[in-house]
């Protein structure tokens, strides 16, 4: 019998409260047979979320894809298992897709413990041969074994992100409960030595990073900068920190980090660092690592990056190479930072050859993404964030961009409930992701979507003011989706989709109108020396649709230059 295996917690469990228990996994593995039988033994109600979609459709899920599609389906499951698990504890069973969706990840973390059911593949076809292929929508798309073969690989991942992971093959329901129930017992005294405050302020929002002993939170809200002292103290090992700050915030927000450090009792030594992508540098990053160590930090302190994406990587950076390797908190000042770079532990610098291929996997403690900080963000560095809260939609949540069509605006405004949402949003897809792929072998490469072309840019602009990387980020998105289109991969009217919506929340989307020459031998060029390619061929990301993007191998240069020259003439 092969016992559980455990991801590490997200935050305090107290044995006295329950919590709905979410079971996920690909069809056929048992989630509605064993959630029925673990929630007699739990003393929980038991709800499978396809029967409640069905109840409340009035129609089965078969005729419910054939009626309204995949897409309507996803949109009302999210509904659903959002409205479950809101309300009082249970045990939920889900179907197979799911747990793809980031914002039902998101929310099973805040609101129940996860539990993936596992089998082999020939286990699952029999099951579902006896039940009859024909009842489940998805393996009418082909030859039922292929297909299922095909979910299972696209879909572990995700499951992998669990809080826990047990078997479900031919072993006796009872023994698989009581593995389950062990399971459940170990981890609510895991949790207990959680080192974040058991009970957050109210109004802030939590979303962890499960890496092991490598783990760590993302607190999101309003007010996190001026409790700042109160959230690291637990992982200080002696009251002293390095602050590296970008001497823009510094002049604005620098005191209130301070003052929340010394109630504490914490003494912090400030670096100021020059904005802009030029800090990105050897001469920079040798500069920082000196000061460190003549101001005497030792292994068991603690960083502090304190700005934008630019502070991050490098303070990162050298938090991994100092005394190799000293603890580092992420605090991000800008949109793209709290949505993006402070999170997934990727640090590095700029080279003449190209950007951040020079660097090293360093992951932070913490990530405060204060969202009051936003306030003080110029109109234009906001609008260079957005672009990368719409790649995670459009890398694979098709919700998710039908909703920034409706708020983008919102949230370019600095409306705070939508800038809230869509931080969330953005860091719990980039945790399910990092989760799965800390070093970008294989899933997290899709993250890349629009930055091999964004990045031959801005190394085409100099890396400066002249395109920032988000506007750049913009406009490789675009080109991305047309390549794709090009190739015959998806369709027009997406490609049309994804450039009205960035161009209606005023980011750039064609190479019309750089001040900077660009053509398609010289961004090809600049796009060879990218960290995905492999044996000299491009590494793309490009799309079937909106949220179906794919890694994309083996690419020829000449004719994404060649695309780039056309695109370039188009813009005119």
């Amino acid at each position: 019998m092969s016992a559980p295996t455990f991801t590490s917690a997200q935050e305090p469990l107290p044995l006295q409260k329950k919590r709905s228990i979410v079971l996920v996994g690909l069809m056929g593995v048992g989630k509605s047979s064993i959630g029925k039988a673990l929630a007699k033994r739990l003393h929980l109600p038991f709800v499978d979320s396809d029967a409640v979609i069905e109840s409340n459709a009035g129609k089965t899920i078969s005729e419910i894809f054939d009626t309204h599609g995949e897409e309507w389906f996803r949109r009302r499951e999210y509904e659903t298992i959002r409205d479950l698990l809101a309300g009082e504890a249970l045990v939920l069973a889900t179907g197979g897709g799911a747990f793809e969706d980031a914002r039902i990840r998101a929310c099973t973390r805040q609101y129940g413990i996860s539990i993936w059911l596992q089998a082999p593949l020939k286990t699952l076809a029999e099951r579902l041969a006896r039940r009859g292929f024909e009842r489940r929508p998805l393996l009418r798309e082909g030859e039922p074994r292929a297909v299922l073969k095909k979910l299972m690989k696209r879909r572990e991942p995700f499951y992998e992100t669990a809080d826990i992971i047990t078997q479900s093959r031919s072993i006796p329901k009872p023994a698989v409960v009581e593995n389950i129930l062990e399971a459940l017992e170990k981890l609510a005294l895991k949790r207990r030595d959680n080192p974040l405050p058991a009970n957050p302020l109210s109004g802030f929002e939590q979303v962890h990073i499960p890496l092991g002993g490598r783990s760590y939170d993302i607190m999101i809200g309003e007010g996190l900068l001026s409790r700042a002292g109160e959230f690291l103290q637990p992982f200080l090992k002696r009251p002293k920190v390095a602050v590296v700050a970008d001497e823009t915030v510094a002049e604005k927000h620098q005191d209130t980090l301070l003052e929340s450090l010394k109630r504490k009792q914490i003494d912090a030594h400030v670096i100021p660092v020059p904005s802009g992508e030029a800090s990105k540098s050897f001469e920079q990053l040798q500069k920082l690592i000196e000061q460190l160590l003549e101001n005497r930090i030792e292994r068991g302190d603690m960083l502090i990056a304190f700005g934008g994406g630019v502070v991050g990587d490098l303070a990162g950076c050298a938090a991994g190479l100092a005394l190799r390797g000293i603890d580092f908190v992420q605090i991000p000042t800008t949109l793209l930072a709290q949505v993006d770079s402070s999170v997934g532990g990727k640090t590095g610098i700029n080279v003449p050859q190209g950007k951040n291929l020079v660097g090293v996997f360093h992951q932070p403690r913490l990530v405060l993404a204060d969202t009051s900080l936003l306030k003080t963000l110029p109109a234009r560095h906001l609008m260079a964030g957005y672009a990368e809260v719409a790649k995670y939609a459009l890398i694979g949540d098709l919700p998710l961009f039908n909703w920034l069509e409706a708020r983008g605006k919102d949230i370019i405004a600095g409306d705070p409930a939508a800038l809230r949402q869509a931080i969330w949003s953005s860091c719990s897809a980039k945790a399910a992701i990092v989760a799965a792929d800390e070093h970008e072998a294989g899933v997290r490469a899709l993250l890349n979507l629009g930055h091999s072309f964004g990045h031959a840019l801005e190394h085409a602009a100099g890396y400066g003011d002249r395109l920032l990387h988000g506007e750049a980020v913009a406009i490789g998105m675009s080109l991305a989706f047309g390549f794709s289109c090009h190739l015959g991969l998806c369709a027009q009217e997406d490609v049309e989709r994804v450039r009205a919506h960035l161009d209606g929340v005023g980011l750039p989307t064609s190479l019309h109108g750089l001040d900077f020459p660009v053509d398609g031998k010289t961004l090809g060029d600049a796009m060879l020396h990218d960290k995905k390619n492999k044996d000299g061929k491009l590494t793309l990301i490009l799309a079937h649709g909106i949220g179906r993007c794919f890694r994309a191998e083996g690419v020829d240069l000449q004719q994404v230059s060649d695309f780039l020259d056309m695109a370039g003439q188009k813009s005119q």
